[in-house]
């Protein structure tokens, strides 16, 4: 069998060559170059010339031939053009999920595929296994990485049947400690090779100062939603009753509306973790499911000015009056910069807690804010994917109309997995979590796994 490595210059993908080459099959190694503009990285410097030079040093090392392709020109039309267009609409979406789909596993397999590779390789941390379907055909599983803290099974969420039977992981069963200590000991020269960081295959960015390639900055308000605005606001009072309603008997407590995630290893302690009833889930009504799934709208927080007079000369001047829900606290270069949970950046001081984006208007070029991890605007119990948007890796699993099933899903790389239930209806898959979930972010993917570790199916957010 032949098989083409996708060697990045990294050490992951370096011991993937490696034991595949120790395990006797036909290899070898190409590199992909999908970038080629330092104006938009950190670094200044073009970081993938250095990958390249690497990756050429661990073929020979390993003994392999070494090929190079640029794919610049699709990964700009498939990935890049793609998250410009997003993002311009106010949403967030995640480059490198696409990047595994339109790129690694499609343009770069094609490549492969013509220069007689039966197979590709990379270096990412997860497992596929092999099991026969109902029609005697194969089925292939996306089972997570066994080293938790590497897993990235979440990457690979939009590949197909298809993809994946003509892709291999060879990592998928190490620690990221065996992998440097494999390299190290084949003296390879990626064995002391930090890990990439920023966006696949352009690098570290400052993330605004990339999309203003194409997207105009243009000034706008930070406005700050207090507490006030959800005990008169409609939408989320009825959230409330239907999550009432659902209660499992014998529940105590508040209502699971809060978020008690604060980090990826740090959150509150949690009095009831699995609050709803099952039955009573499992009834809601696409009316009701829409309702929880549909982010809170603070276009109502509106400002007024008052003239009045100030100094000794009783100058006249103007100010906004006093607003009981919110606060006008800062302003911003454009909204569509922004995404819902970020904090960093925002430059707004004087408050005790860190301040959190909570909501986007794109259309008013507003951003919505709110001060501690505890906001009711931060959280959100439901989410909604469109029904074009919903992808099953393992088709013959998909769900039915009507149907509800239990998964544990993640909205986000590391998040912990979080058990919920998805509802399928005509309108689209909804996903109700036992838990409230903070910073649901519409074009983010959705990944559900069954059992301990099997990655079933994905979509993206769509509110």
């Amino acid at each position: 069998m032949k098989i083409c490595v996708g060697l990045s210059g990294g050490v992951d993908s370096s011991v993937a060559a490696l034991l595949l080459k120790q395990q006797g099959y036909d290899v070898f190694a190409m590199f992909m170059q999908n970038w080629n503009d330092a104006s938009t990285t950190l670094h200044g410097d073009c970081e993938w010339e250095e990958d390249k030079f690497v990756a050429e040093m661990v073929a020979r090392k390993i003994g392999i031939p070494f090929y190079y392709v640029d794919l610049s020109k699709t990964y700009r039309k498939r990935v890049v053009d793609y998250m410009f267009d997003e993002y311009a609409k106010g949403r967030t979406p995640n480059p490198d999920v696409l990047c595994n789909r339109e790129i690694k596993f499609d343009a770069f397999l094609e490549v492969a595929r013509k220069m007689g590779a039966d197979m590709v390789a990379t270096g990412h941390y997860c497992r596929k296994e092999e099991i026969e379907g109902p029609d005697g055909k194969p089925v292939y599983r996306i089972l997570e990485g066994v080293d938790p803290g590497k897993d990235q099974s979440y990457f690979l969420c939009q590949l197909s049947q298809d993809q994946l039977s003509k892709a291999i992981f060879p990592i998928g069963g190490l620690l990221k400690s065996e992998v440097r200590a494999i390299a190290k000991e084949a003296d390879l020269p990626s064995a002391e090779k930090k890990d990439s960081q920023g966006i696949c295959f352009v690098g570290k960015v400052d993330l605004p100062t990339f999309l203003k390639q194409k997207l105009a900055p243009a000034e706008g308000d930070v406005v700050e939603v207090y507490d006030a605005f959800y005990d008169s606001d409609a939408l989320y009072a009825e959230q409330c009753r239907i999550v009432e309603g659902i209660l499992r008997d014998g529940h105590t407590g508040p209502l699971p509306m809060i978020s008690h995630y604060i980090s990826e290893d740090k959150c509150t302690p949690v009095e009831d973790a699995h609050p709803f009833d099952t039955v009573k889930v499992s009834t809601l009504g696409e009316d009701a499911l829409k309702t929880l799934a549909s982010p809170i709208d603070y276009s109502s927080i509106r400002f007024e000015t008052e003239t009045y007079r100030s100094g000794k000369k009783h100058v006249r001047k103007t100010r906004y009056k006093d607003n009981p829900f919110g606060k006008i606290v800062g302003r911003h270069d454009g909204a569509q910069f922004y995404t819902i949970g970020q904090r960093k950046g925002l430059n707004i001081g004087g408050h005790r807690d860190s301040i959190f984006v909570l909501s986007t208007d794109v259309e008013r070029n507003i951003i919505y804010v709110g001060e501690g991890h505890t906001h009711k605007g931060l959280s959100r119990l439901c989410l909604r994917v469109a029904p074009d948007e919903i992808h099953w890796i393992r088709p013959d699993l998909a769900m039915r109309p009507g149907e509800m099933r239990r998964y544990r899903v993640r909205i986000r790389y590391r998040q912990p997995l979080q058990d919920a239930s998805l509802l399928l209806r005509d309108d689209g898959l909804y996903i109700l979590f036992d838990s409230a979930q903070r910073g649901i972010t519409a074009g983010q993917f959705a990944v559900w796994y069954a059992g301990d570790d099997e990655m079933t199916g994905s979509g993206v957010i769509s509110r």
